[in-house]
Parts: C-alpha cells; sequence; structure tokens
C-alpha cells in the first residue's frame, strides 16, 4: 500500500506544480499585455509621417529650414493619445534649439523621401506643428523640436496613425 500512497503524493505535488507554473504563465502574459496597452497609450511622438520630398531652405549645405511633403498623422492638440486623420500636404519647420542634431535628422528624412517608409519624429508636449495644403504659400515656420531622434516604424502597422497612413491613397 506504500508504494500507491507515494505515487499519489507524488501525482499531487507535480499536479499542484503544474497549476502553479500555468497561473504563473497567465499572470505573465497578462502583465505583458498590459505593458503594450500602456506603451500606445503613452506615445509621445508629434508626427508619423510617409515623407515624399523634402526641401531645404536656403539651401541644402546651411539650412535654417525645411519644407516636408507627404501624408502626415499628427499629434491631436491637448490630446495626450490620439493623432489626427492622415492628411496630404507639408509641414514647413526652422531650427531651433540643437542645430546640428536637427540637420542631421533633417538628412535622415531626405533619405527616406519617396521610399514609402514611415518615420515617426517630434515630440507632441513641445511645440505645435501645423499641417499646410498644398497649395499654402511657406511662410511663418513652426519650430522644429529634436526629441529622440527619427524613428523609422518597421513593426506594428496595425497601430491607428501608421495604419492611417498606410492606408492613404495617392
Amino acid at each position: 500500500m506504500q508504494p500507491r500512497k507515494l505515487e499519489r503524493e507524488t501525482f499531487v505535488k507535480r499536479e499542484r506544480q503544474m497549476k502553479n507554473t500555468a497561473s504563473l504563465v497567465r499572470g505573465l502574459l497578462i502583465v505583458a499585455a498590459a505593458s503594450l496597452v500602456v506603451a500606445h497609450a503613452s506615445d509621445f511622438m508629434a508626427v508619423y509621417a510617409r515623407v515624399d520630398r523634402v526641401v531645404l531652405e536656403p539651401n541644402a549645405s546651411s539650412p535654417e529650414a525645411i519644407q516636408i511633403w507627404g501624408v502626415f498623422s499628427l499629434a491631436k492638440p491637448d490630446d495626450r493619445n490620439d493623432y489626427l486623420p492622415a492628411a496630404r500636404g507639408y509641414l514647413y519647420l526652422k531650427l531651433a534649439d540643437a542645430k546640428e542634431a536637427a540637420r542631421k535628422e533633417w538628412a535622415d528624412l531626405q533619405s527616406v523621401a519617396g521610399t514609402g517608409q514611415i518615420v515617426a519624429f517630434g515630440n507632441r508636449h513641445e511645440g505645435k506643428i501645423h499641417l499646410r495644403k498644398p497649395d499654402d504659400r511657406p511662410t511663418n515656420p513652426d519650430q522644429y523640436t529634436v526629441s529622440i531622434g527619427l524613428t523609422r516604424v518597421r513593426g506594428n502597422t496595425q497601430y491607428p496613425p501608421v495604419r492611417a497612413l498606410l492606408d492613404q491613397r495617392e
């Protein structure tokens, strides 16, 4: 009888271990899923863009302003979580602080122009950027602020501002 009792105890211990492991895995999955939701809720990017072309002013060797033409999803003003609908036009921006870092980002923007690559830049909490219509004259540029740099979007194409850019027709 003792071998059966020992088998039964061993079986019960293994069953408990399996249940504990399953509970731990479920808990970790819940935490991981919650962190993904939080990551999207705290998106601080000012602009998601599909850049068609870039114009540097007054010249490419020492630019002071930039026109970025393409399709944009801009951060919704006074809303830390949402973006305006994707729209075609251009951004007109001038150098502010960190001029050399900004010029490097502008060179990166030139390198993705016309490729269809989605990029993100700026900080939604620093300054205001507004989208200009294609027939608007370039006057009174907005401030270009350097944040974490230009980010190429390679992953989550279902994220609403990115999806909106991908769905935007020519």
